[in-house]
This record gives C-alpha cells, structure tokens and sequence, in this order.
C-alpha cells in the first residue's frame, strides 16, 4: 500500500539498557515533539524523563505484552489521525524480546511511515565484549523456562556454526548453563554479561561448565548470554559414531549424545543421531 502522506509516523525509540546519558539528543527529540507516547511501563517512562531532565507533552499510554494485541488498533488509528507515536520500551529497541512487532505490523499495512532512533542494544553490547567471533552470529531470545523444552532448543543449536546471544533470567541461568553443558559440551566458549552499561557491569568468560559453577550460588541483574558457535569437524565421522555409541553405552540419551558430539565435532546432529544405531 502507498504511504500517504497525511498520517502520522510512527518511531520505534531505542532507549537506554542502563546508563541513562546513553540517550541521544535524537531520542530526547523525538520523545520532546511526539503527539503519544506508547511506554511499555509508564512509571519507568516517566522515571527515565525525570533521570533525563527531559520534558514532554505527549499523551502516555501503556503498551506491554499483556495489552499489546488490544492497543494495537487503538494505535493505529492514532496514527491514522496524522499523529507522531513514539514506541519505547524499558530498554534497548522495541519489538527485539520486547512489544513492538504487531504495532510494526499494522502500520505497514495501513501504509504508514515507519523509522526509528537507533539506540543501545544488549545484542550487540554484550556480543562485542564476549571475545567470541562476531562475523556471523545469531539472537535467540529467551530460551523456554522449563528444562525440557529448553534442552530440546538447545540441542537444535548444537550444530550452529554462529555464534549464539540469548537473554536469560537471573534466577534460570544456572540451569541454563547447566543445560548448554549437556547439549552443547562442557567446554564450549561462552559468556555471561550482567548489568551492562550499569555501576556493576561484569563480563564473565570461559568454558560453560566453569560459568555453570560461577551461576550455581546465584547471578543477579539483566543478563545476556554468548555462546560460541560449533567448531569445524575435527573428527572422522566413523569416530564421531562411536563415540555417541560410548555415550549411549554409558546410559546417555542418544538424541543428547548425538547433540554433544555434533556440538564437539560439527558434524550433524542428525545424521549422527541416525548413524549410530546401526
């Protein structure tokens, strides 16, 4: 559908993950000359401006997961009125693990202007610390909560050549790691970035099982994982089978011995998975 150019626009404001002088002068202006304000939670947006010494006029509405679906509209006929929407989130940009994709979604479809204020992301920040190659690398977002269905996620990424980011939990990252262990191998490269850009920023770096053991007493803050990807093959694969046939041998689940040696070896999960049951 063609833009037209009596509706509004709408920004997606990336905002600060911790330091609040990481906000630009674009996003001050920006949240300064917008008719709405759609605010994830509208007590932090509100912290934030007072943080700031930021002042705006805008109309402040809620837009979180729990009403994203029912506000949606709402926001687009705004937006339909000729009106700026501003979108904020409580950190970094929105519809990244955060709302934002269905308000994207719907105005593109109702032909309006969509742009943004680039701002800090925890993505990049934390990929860019972590020492892990970042020429190609991949975000997964928050892993399931319960530990089958997270191993199950894990094993699919066994093989990834990329390098992997994942939000975590504070009070679920031990058995995260825990799980990465067993499905990705105990020395796999890795790490954990808590509070970045905040007074207790802490990079923590090393084989997955050695973070497992730093989590196991308990990790507070907004944490960021990255993982290395899988290395190259480095074993025959006749000497990858049988080593997922020791595995199984010694009482492991050969779907969980198939991901670690594919995750050790790159070789395919599948295929090793199939090939040692022969």
């Amino acid at each position: 559908m063609a833009l037209v150019e009596t509706l509004g626009l709408l920004i997606l404001a990336g905002m600060p993950i911790g330091d609040v002088e990481d906000a630009s002068p674009a996003l001050l202006r920006a949240i300064g000359t917008a008719d709405v304000v759609a605010a994830e939670d509208t007590r932090r947006f509100a912290a934030f401006l007072g943080r700031a010494h930021a002042t705006s006029s805008a109309r402040v509405i809620s837009y979180f997961e729990g009403n994203e679906a029912s506000r949606t509209p709402e926001l687009v006929e705004l937006l339909g009125q000729g009106l700026t929407v501003v979108l904020v989130t409580d950190a970094g940009m929105p519809s990244v693990s955060d709302p934002g994709y269905r308000l994207v979604a719907a105005a593109i479809v109702a032909g309006i202007r969509v742009t943004a204020v680039p701002g800090p992301s925890a993505v990049l920040t934390a990929l860019a610390l972590s020492g892990l190659a970042t020429d190609r690398f991949c975000f997964e977002g928050f892993l399931p909560r319960r530990g089958g269905p997270r191993r199950a996620a894990l094993t699919e990424l066994a093989a990834e050549r990329r390098t992997m980011v994942f939000f975590e939990a504070p009070h679920r990252l031990a058995e995260m790691l825990v799980d990465a262990v067993t499905t990705l191998g105990a020395d796999r490269p890795a790490a954990v970035c808590r509070e970045l850009t905040k007074t207790y920023e802490e990079v923590r770096r090393g084989g997955l099982a050695e973070l497992a053991s730093w989590a196991a007493d308990g990790v507070l803050g907004e944490i960021t994982v990255v993982v290395a990807g899988a290395p190259a093959g480095v074993l025959p694969l006749a000497d990858a089978l049988d080593e997922v046939r020791r595995r199984v041998a010694a009482g492991e689940k050969r779907s969980t011995a198939a991901a670690a040696v594919a995750a050790q070896s790159g070789h395919d999960r599948r295929e090793l998975y199939d090939g040692s049951r022969g």
